[in-house]
Formats: C-alpha cells, sequence, structure tokens
C-alpha cells in the first residue's frame, strides 16, 4: 500500500469520525446509523464499519491527529497476493452472472463456494479485478434533501464559484471568477473574491484568508467541481478538524443560500460596474470588498428577521474558534506529491529537476509545494527544502567518493607497494 492510499484512507476515517469530533450528531443514533451501513473505502471497498471500530478512530485522532488515522504500513511486502490468469478469468465470468450482487457479497459467495480461500485472496484483491473490468453493481438511490437553516454561526459553510465580468488584465479583456464562502446561520460572507482563473490557487487565498478573518467552521459544504474535491483542500480540512461534504451531482438546489448570495452580486453590485467598468481586476476586488461591507453586510435580511448579517455574526462572536497559531496555513495548504529519488539524487517535478540528500536515493518520498517552495516530509514532518539543480554549478562540484569505491583504491595501492 503506497502513501497516496494510505492518505486515501485515513480521510475516509477523518470524513467518518469528524460529526462526533464536532458534535453535531447525536453519537449513539450516529454511531448506529454508520454501523448499518455499507461503505465504499478506499482500497478496502465495500464494507461495514463496527460502531466500536469508529469510536477507535476517533480516540486515535484525538490522540495522534490525522497522522495516526493511516494504516500501518505492510510488512508481507514483496509477497505476490495476485490470482492467476485463469482464477480472474473464471471470476469474471461469474461476477456476469450476478451483476447488481453487492462485492462484499459476491465475495463472501466466492469463499462459501470454494472459488476462493479468505486466506490466500484479499477481499481487495477481488473488488480491484472488479473494478478493472467494470463489473461494479450500480445500485440507484434517490437524494433525500431537507430545507435547513443553523442557528449558530461557523456551524456550516457553504461554498461555490459563480462567473464574474470581464476586465483588463494585462491589456486584454479577461474573464472574472468569483469565488465566496457564506456562513449557513447570519448568511455573512466570511470571504470572497475574483480571480482571472478557476484554479485552485484562488480557492486556496479565499479558503486561508476566510479562516483568518472570521475563525473555522466545523463543516463545509459545497459542490463537485475540481477544486473543492482536491485533495489538498481534504488534507487541510482535515488538519483543521473541519468536515468537508459535497452536494449530489447536478444538485444545485442543495446550496440555496450561496446561490441566492451570487445573485444579490449579480443584481445589486453588477449595475455599479455598469456606469462606472473597473479599470483591472484590482480595482474590481476593493469595490467589491467596499460593497459587500458597506453594503450587504449591513443590509437588513428577510430570512433574518430584518436583522443583518453582520449584527448577528457578531452576536454569537464569542463561539467563533480563531486559530492558535495562524502559521499553520502556510503549510497543511501544500500540494502534496509522490516521487522516487533518482540514482543520482534528483527528482523531477513540474518538469524542473531538484537535489534531493543522498540518504533517499532509490526512495519515494513525500513531496509538499506551492508556487515558490518545495519541501520533502517525513511521518507528516517536514525534513528539508529542496531547491532545483544548476547544471552549471553541479559541473564544478566536487562530490564525495563512496566508501566502496574508496576502498578499492586502497587496496589496488597495497596491491602496488607488495608488488
Amino acid at each position: 500500500m503506497d502513501e497516496k492510499t494510505r492518505e486515501s484512507i485515513a480521510l475516509f476515517r477523518y470524513g467518518m469520525i469528524t460529526p462526533l469530533l464536532n458534535e453535531i450528531v447525536e453519537p449513539k443514533d450516529y454511531l448506529a446509523e454508520q454501523s448499518g451501513k455499507t461503505h465504499d473505502i478506499p482500497y478496502y471497498g465495500e464494507k461495514r464499519v463496527a460502531a466500536k471500530t469508529i469510536q477507535g478512530w476517533l480516540s486515535t485522532y484525538r490522540r495522534y491527529g490525522f497522522e495516526g488515522l493511516k494504516p500501518s504500513k505492510r510488512n508481507d511486502r514483496g509477497q505476490s497476493r495476485r490470482l492467476l490468469p485463469d482464477q480472474q478469468d473464471h471470476i469474471i465470468q461469474l461476477r456476469k452472472q450476478t451483476p447488481e450482487m453487492p462485492v462484499t457479497v459476491f465475495y463472501e459467495q466466492l469463499i462459501k463456494n470454494g472459488e476462493i480461500r479468505a486466506n490466500e485472496v484479499s477481499y481487495s484483491t477481488i473488488r480491484r479485478l472488479i473494478n478493472k473490468h467494470q463489473l461494479k453493481s450500480h445500485r440507484s438511490s434517490s437524494p433525500e434533501r431537507r430545507r435547513f437553516s443553523h442557528n449558530q454561526i461557523n456551524v456550516l459553510w457553504q461554498a461555490d464559484l459563480s462567473h464574474g465580468p470581464y476586465v483588463p488584465v494585462q491589456g486584454k479583456k479577461k474573464k472574472t471568477f468569483l469565488i465566496a464562502y457564506i456562513d449557513d446561520c447570519s448568511r455573512l460572507v466570511p470571504y470572497a473574491q475574483f480571480f482571472s482563473s478557476e484554479k485552485f490557487d484562488g480557492l486556496r487565498e479565499v479558503t486561508k484568508e476566510a479562516f483568518l478573518r472570521r475563525g473555522l467552521p466545523k463543516m463545509i459544504y459545497a459542490d463537485n467541481g475540481k477544486i473543492y474535491r482536491s485533495e489538498t483542500l481534504q488534507f487541510a480540512c482535515a488538519q483543521l478538524g473541519v468536515t468537508l461534504t459535497h452536494t449530489q451531482p447536478y444538485d444545485p438546489q442543495s446550496k440555496g443560500k450561496i446561490e441566492r448570495f451570487f445573485q444579490t452580486v449579480q443584481t445589486r453590485f453588477y449595475p455599479l460596474l455598469k456606469a462606472n467598468p473597473a479599470l483591472s481586476l484590482e480595482d474590481l476586488n476593493e469595490r467589491f470588498w467596499r460593497w459587500l461591507e458597506e453594503d450587504y453586510h449591513r443590509r437588513e435580511h428577510a430570512s433574518l428577521d430584518g436583522d443583518t448579517p453582520h449584527a448577528v455574526f457578531h452576536s454569537q462572536i464569542d463561539r467563533v474558534r480563531f486559530l492558535d497559531d495562524p502559521s499553520i496555513l502556510d503549510t497543511i495548504f501544500l500540494k502534496r506529491e509522490h516521487r522516487k529519488v533518482k540514482a543520482d539524487g534528483t527528482i523531477s517535478l513540474n518538469k524542473q529537476l531538484y537535489e534531493v540528500p543522498p540518504r533517499f536515493i532509490g526512495q519515494t518520498i513525500d513531496i509538499r509545494l506551492d508556487d515558490s517552495r518545495v519541501y520533502i516530509y517525513e511521518e507528516g514532518q517536514v525534513i528539508t527544502e529542496i531547491t532545483p539543480v544548476s547544471l552549471k554549478d553541479n559541473a564544478h562540484v566536487k562530490r564525495q567518493q563512496s566508501s566502496s569505491l574508496s576502498f578499492s583504491k586502497m587496496t589496488e595501492k597495497e596491491d602496488e607497494i607488495d608488488v
């Protein structure tokens, strides 16, 4: 099991315990509900999770943090656990006869009928085979949606992206995109900003600013857009104890409050730009932030019984959970990659060679980076920052000889003396 898989499993486990961690559910009812379901777990596939297992994960997280949720590394590396080709073909044919059967039940039937042995072929092996041949069951279910509104601030933030106006960027008219969060209780916008692209860099900046300005929410509710599904955002939320949940595909109505905010921007802010167009992206944001604070946040909302977002949020300011160390945001939002170190002590990253300490040669290492920095991490801790290789400088560097080479040369000299 590689490091990326271990991290995916840890994210699943974190998602299971966050409602308990944030105390937004009744523990007994929640554990009973979750233990009665079949969950699609990364690497392991469809399985049931016992209540005691979930409680164990919660205890582990409280003691060791996110790293503690990762499964232990295998100690049977190198031993083959794959099926023979004839066995695979036979199992595939059996699967085609029962395509709607849950994979867990199918695996149990294979064991019961003597097709495989549980101690020789794991469930995950069968699941990967079925997924590879696209033979996984597709059980339809209609999503249930209920109208809701929290009565406390920073319990839930809704997140989304909206298309904005065109503004001059480096001499050319360019489309903008507004990335925003809205607090479900107060309708206050923790932070929002226009960008010239839909990339994750914009969401990272908005999320960091929102956390710094308005504290941490218990939950973030977003759609299935690529930036909201990014591993970087998932890891950051896991490190901070924030639950990240997503809407059903093609179901924008479930994020009604953020959609309503975008409508307000379109009807109250954009008309101001028609009379006096923004001269740049910076000008657009400055004017938007001013409108947000002076107009939107201080205007009475019918949904707030005539109160304002600013007043409602600040009436519960004592509930806000601010970061003890804001500098942590600079590290938890780093992008994660894994690279194998070459024999010359380098790795390739974004078409650029980076020099790595010699002790990592031949190993697959955990890399974390942003637009300007690249770090090596080990067991969740930063080890060192690495820099791009300078081929010109390296040509003049005197490399230290290995001990085996030095011993070889010493032997040759001793042989010459003996002669």
